[in-house]
């Protein structure tokens, strides 16, 4: 069902933005391991609303308690159940919003397609529903951790038109050099201007968008499912199932088709005793399947669709409306968008290992 992510690995998560509660259900986790609230209340910490200026003010703790799965500090095999309460839901700030569609949202699309909708912050379609998707990514992260280990660290590299300077080098950033200042751009000055830009249009009403860089180091050779569930293809459709993204591109993107194949190609080499690419224009996955090198992709968002500016619109039968957003929002969704996009890449990748094991090591022949 579409609520559910995942082959082996798989989560399903509910609850809406105004409801009791939003939460998650993991199945296939696997047994043994050390589990606990702590392990995934920094992820939960880092996502959650009311860090800064440049972010919603609404105050929720977002404490995550563990319903189900865990026993004496280890996973059992069992589904893994983790809930979050709402504690500072206002849906008296969406009463507007019963009759009228507010542009670039889901109102309209969910009316049309189930004849019903909860108007409450948008419901199920609200960005508050990635609760769940960070507590399940905050298990796989811990599970690549002991496995790899793997890193994988999402960072703002554009806030509109202002970005990480080419040449930069990039070279890979801790999370506190992420987390140091809170568009989470490991860039100090951009940053700086980053911050700048994301006041200047919250002061009259508006917002900006921008993009995120995901980058993923030991990740081993060989994760990958041809030909539909090509480790490239499981990302792409977990980044674009977030709320508010527009575009992914991974390895050299669009800018990987302004070359000559003999400019692109990334030849291969030894590398540490092991086989490697001199380049990487590939991101790190080559047919589909992950070749060793690092894996980075970039992930587009649009501004924030709610805006405190009075725009067109109609009402349910479709007359003309007029409607100036309320409530809570995000002027930009990046800072808090970086893990989740974490969350979800450590869901895919988890998943992938565990596939590749099942078809390739479960068996000696």
């Amino acid at each position: 069902m579409p609520n559910s992510f995942g082959t082996l690995f798989r989560i399903t998560t509910w609850g809406e933005s105004h409801g009791a509660a939003v939460g998650v259900v993991i199945d296939g986790c696997p047994p043994r391991l050390p589990l606990s609230e702590g392990d995934i209340q920094g992820d939960l910490d880092r996502r959650k609303p009311g860090q800064s200026d440049i972010t919603s003010p609404r105050k929720e703790k977002d404490k995550v308690e563990i319903l189900s799965g865990v026993f004496e500090g280890r996973t059992t095999g069992a589904p893994v159940s983790m809930l979050v309460r709402n504690s500072d839901a206002r849906p008296g700030a969406y009463d507007e919003m019963r009759e009228k569609f507010r542009p670039s949202h889901a109102d309209f699309t969910y009316q049309a397609k189930y004849g019903i909708r909860d108007h409450r912050g948008g419901g199920r379609s609200s960005a508050r529903e990635t609760v769940g998707r960070v507590a399940a990514g905050a298990v796989a992260r811990k599970i690549l951790a002991l496995a790899g280990p793997v890193e994988i660290r999402a960072y703002v590299t554009r806030i509109h038109d202002i970005g990480i300077p080419p040449g930069h080098g990039e070279p890979f950033p801790s999370v506190a050099e992420v987390d140091m200042t809170p568009v989470r751009c490991p860039d100090p000055a951009t940053a700086a201007a980053m911050i700048r830009r994301i006041e200047e249009v919250r002061a009259k009403g508006d917002s900006v968008g921008g993009v995120i860089r995901c980058r993923v180091r030991g990740l081993p050779a060989g994760l990958g499912e041809p030909v539909f569930d090509r480790l490239e293809a499981d990302l792409a459709k977990a980044m674009l199932s977030l709320p508010a993204t527009k575009g992914f591109e991974i390895g050299s993107g669009f800018a990987g088709t302004l070359l000559k194949g003999s400019e692109h190609n990334d030849p291969y080499v030894p590398k540490e005793g092991r086989i490697g690419t001199a380049t990487n224009r590939s991101g790190g996955i080559q047919g589909g399947i992950s070749n060793g090198e690092e894996v980075f992709f970039n992930v587009a968002f649009k501004p924030t669709a709610t805006i405190m500016i009075a725009q067109a619109t109609v009402d349910n039968e479709g007359r003309p409306a007029e409607l100036t957003g309320r409530g809570r929002h995000d002027p930009c969704v990046l800072p808090r968008a970086v893990p989740i996009v974490e969350a979800m890449t450590a869901l895919v990748l988890v998943d992938h290992w565990m596939r590749n094991s099942a078809q390739n090591k479960a068996f000696k022949f």
